[in-house]
């Protein structure tokens, strides 16, 4: 795989690829990235950056993840690659009759029904604990010191900051949503590029936190907060919820695909969907990334393998089909075969039986983390509990409330969860961490810069610049705008509902990071479709 070429493929425009020695970090904002920098140049390793990172992330990007949001970690270090499900699961006290009761036939989108346990604090102490070298008080220190003082909002930020205030300012009405206005509207309006925003309760919820090993959140005085706003405001989340709550540390799934091992975390995370995908497609030869044949085959498999996901993905225990039958190469044969030269109409197999932002680090000890942090659709629920700066995640609305179906609301179960991080080997040793953000194109971002690396020895930046698509549904596929005509054209003439969008926002916001295990060089990616920055030295 050919990825420190520079010139591998003429999607440069944007930015070339970053070469380092000693660390890197790659995230969505340049703050962030900076931040994780600095713990690395102050002795911590790629897990304290990762943690300060994604800490503060909450502060300078509220509009894609937050402290009541949930996240999942691959690490290496020492030669092994760990996986950590720091995602939360509904109300002990919330049923699909409950949820009736209260008027819905669906889970809304907002307020406190959709509300699960948030996991991203537990996910920070869990990796500090197991792998990190600095205390939590000095990791969370830069993301406290931003809330404090304040930061500059950026231009992507700006945007799309704007455009929940108004779509919430809409849509939103009702005493469970005003914290959110007075917490991230102060001035009765999204803060403009350029201005400087702060929260006060932020940095002192981040203070707790830090001081008290996250037990200020989960069985103190922060639990006591969520609980009280639950309660008078008809939710459904208790402290013993809270209390009850444990990250796991999971084992990573993964398929060989053509002399590379790709990694990701099992399910209830939907990164077995890009394996699914992987694995029809690993003996197939692509002669070219720019062809209709290339896209039309991608198109198709993912198509097959969302489907199955979207039926079967659900939290381990309650699927009816187990990972083992999913990614079998008999069922990748099976399902492979079913691709023909039109595009089909996508129905879900039968194996035999038996809002987000991404980040990645890497420092010189050959520790590298990919790691990712959600509130889900932007700034989530819209509930923030007041004077905490905690937004919380409506992740349950993935829920379903048929009966039937593998992914119906339980209490205490975790849902179909979109967020997912990915990593690389070869031969038993770390090439590096990879992720896409973005609901449901990220397993379909996967899949794209895997094969733009793989198969068409992009290095990681021109693999994160190529024209992406994304399937929606039935055979309706969205391309970039950027995407090229002639193909497109030929794709539709193959039955494919070609849809171009007219922006890029919809289509993921990717980071990568690998390292050459000759040399030690990391060499970075980051998406030229947000603020992204990587830090590095």
């Amino acid at each position: 795989m050919k990825m420190f070429d520079p010139l591998s493929y003429p999607y440069t425009s944007q930015r070339n690829a970053v070469y380092a020695k000693n660390g890197m970090v790659a995230t969505s904002q340049p703050l962030a990235a900076q931040a994780g920098l600095d713990i690395l140049k102050r002795g911590g390793n790629a897990i304290d950056a990762a943690i300060a990172t994604a800490a503060c992330l909450t502060v300078v990007e509220p509009t894609s993840n937050g402290i009541g949001g949930d996240a999942f970690a691959l690490v290496w270090t020492k030669g092994e690659l760990h996986g950590l499900n720091a995602s939360g699961p509904s109300p002990q006290g919330i049923s699909i009759e409950g949820v009736r009761e209260k008027g819905h036939d669906k889970i809304p989108t907002y307020g406190w029904i959709p509300v699960t346990v948030p996991g991203a604090p537990s996910a920070w102490k869990a990796l500090s604990d197991r792998f990190g070298k600095l205390p939590l008080t000095e990791v969370l220190q830069p993301a406290i010191d931003y809330a404090e003082q304040g930061y500059p909002v950026s231009p992507t930020l700006g945007y799309y900051w704007n455009v929940a205030y108004k779509k919430f300012k809409e849509q939103l009405s009702g005493p469970e949503f005003e914290a959110w206005f007075d917490t991230f509207a102060p001035e009765g309006r999204a803060p403009k590029i350029g201005e400087i925003w702060k929260s006060p309760g932020h940095a002192k919820t981040l203070r707790s936190i830090a001081e008290s090993g996250v037990e200020s959140f989960y069985r103190g005085e922060l639990a006591d907060a969520i609980d009280a706003a639950s309660r008078e405001q008809g939710g459904f989340l208790r402290k013993e919820d809270l209390a009850a709550y444990q990250p796991e540390w999971v084992d990573p799934i993964s398929v060989h695909y053509k002399g590379y091992d790709v990694w990701e975390i099992p399910p209830n995370g939907q990164g077995l969907i890009a394996l699914l995908a992987l694995n029809m497609l690993k003996e197939d030869n692509f002669k070219a990334r720019d062809t209709v044949h290339t896209h039309h085959v991608q198109m198709e498999a993912m198509k097959l393998a969302f489907t199955d996901g979207l039926k079967y993905i659900t939290q381990s225990g309650h699927m009816t089909v187990n990972v083992e039958q999913l990614l079998s190469d008999e069922y990748a044969k099976e399902r492979r075969a079913l691709i023909g030269e039109e595009a089909l109409e996508p129905e879900p197999g039968n194996p035999a039986r038996s809002g987000t932002v991404y980040l990645a680090t890497a420092d010189g000890e050959g520790n590298m983390v990919s790691f990712i942090q959600s509130n889900y659709m932007g700034f989530g629920s819209g509930v923030v509990i007041p004077g905490t700066g905690i937004g919380l995640q409506n992740r349950g609305h993935s829920f379903s409330l048929d009966e039937s179906h593998d992914n119906r609301l339980v209490g205490g179960k975790k849902t179909y969860h979109t967020i997912i991080p990915g990593f690389m080997t070869k031969d038993n040793e770390a090439i590096g961490p990879f992720g896409v953000m973005g609901g449901f194109m990220q397993p379909q971002g996967h899949m794209q810069v895997v094969m733009n690396m793989v198969d068409f020895d992009l290095n990681p930046q021109s693999a994160l610049d190529a024209p992406r698509w994304q399937w929606t549904s039935g055979k309706t596929i969205e391309v970039e705008p950027n995407f090229s005509d002639h193909i497109a054209q030929s794709l539709a003439r193959k039955g494919h509902n070609i849809q171009r969008a007219n922006s890029t926002g919809g289509f993921g916001r990717g980071q990568i990071i690998i390292r050459d295990k000759d040399n030690g060089v990391l060499v970075g990616g980051t998406d030229y479709r947000t603020d992204g920055a990587i830090a590095s030295f």
